[in-house]
C-alpha cells in the first residue's frame, strides 16, 4: 500500500469501523474517541488530538458531516468539505480511524463504539459532554483536555476575512 492508500484506509464507514473495533477489542487495545468539525486543522486541534491519543492505544475521531457542521456553525461553514477534512485527520499518525456522523450529536456513534476514554476540549464541562454518561456507565472515563488559547477556526476565519 502506498502512503495515500494508507491514509484513505483510516477513513471508515460505521460498518467497517465496527469490524475493526472487534479486532482492536480482541487485542485488548484501549479505545479513545473524540469528535468535532475540525474545519481548518490548527495547533489547538493538534494539541487536543495528540493528548487524546496518549490516553489509549487506538484513537478514533468522529467527524461531523458537512450538513451537520452547517447546522452547528452556520451557512458559511464548513470551509472545507467532509472528505477533505477526513483526509487531513486521517493523515495524522496518531489517528487510527475517522468516521463521519450526520446526527445532531455523536451520542449514537459513542454508543456504537463504547470507547474506553471519551475526550473533549476544555471548553466543555463534564455534564455538557454528549455520551459521557454512557461511557462512564460502561466502565470508561471522560477526559477534558485544556484548550490552547488563541487557536480556533472561528478566529482564523475572522483573521482571513479582515485581511481581505
Amino acid at each position: 500500500m502506498n502512503k495515500s492508500e494508507i491514509i484513505r484506509s483510516k477513513i471508515f464507514s460505521r460498518d467497517a469501523l465496527n469490524k475493526k473495533l472487534h479486532l482492536w477489542r480482541f487485542k485488548q487495545q484501549k479505545i479513545v474517541f473524540t469528535n468535532g468539525c475540525f474545519d481548518l486543522l490548527h495547533a489547538g486541534h493538534i494539541h487536543l488530538l495528540s493528548k487524546a491519543a496518549e490516553q489509549g492505544d487506538v484513537m478514533i475521531v468522529g467527524l461531523n458531516t458537512d450538513d451537520s457542521v452547517k447546522k452547528i456553525k452556520g451557512e458559511n461553514r464548513p470551509l472545507q468539505d467532509e472528505n477533505t477534512r477526513a483526509l487531513v485527520l486521517a493523515s495524522l499518525f496518531f489517528v487510527n480511524a475517522v468516521v463521519l456522523f450526520s446526527e445532531e450529536t455523536p451520542a449514537e456513534l459513542i454508543k456504537a463504539i463504547s470507547p474506553d476514554v471519551l475526550v473533549k476540549g476544555g471548553d466543555y464541562k463534564p455534564e455538557q459532554i454528549v455520551g459521557a454518561d454512557w461511557v462512564t456507565s460502561h466502565g470508561g472515563k471522560v477526559e477534558i483536555i485544556p484548550l490552547v488559547e488563541g487557536h480556533s477556526t472561528t478566529t482564523l476565519e475572522q483573521k482571513i476575512k479582515s485581511e481581505n
